[in-house]
């Protein structure tokens, strides 16, 4: 038996590596705008760093993530100063 192919005979699939890398990019700059919103005492960077650590658990699609990845990125850029 091939031990690579019991994970998938049980339902189970690994995620590719693009988007293991996306989730990893997007926790590390929400984790950023989450200790930026802590210690500025803005609301709004800390909620959007606690929503971007958390919706790459609810993206199985790699696309899905980059979009709303980036998306999460450009809400950031308008509301970090």
């Amino acid at each position: 038996m091939n031990d690579l192919k019991t994970p998938e005979y049980m339902g189970l699939t690994l995620p590719s590596p693009a988007w293991i890398f996306g989730a990893l990019l997007f926790g590390l700059i929400a984790y950023a705008a989450f200790r930026r919103g802590r210690k500025s005492e803005r609301p709004v960077l800390t909620w959007s760093g606690v929503a971007m650590m958390i919706y790459p658990y609810a993206t199985p699609q790699t696309w899905l993530l980059w979009a709303v990845g980036v998306a999460f990125c450009g809400w950031l850029y308008l509301k970090w100063d």
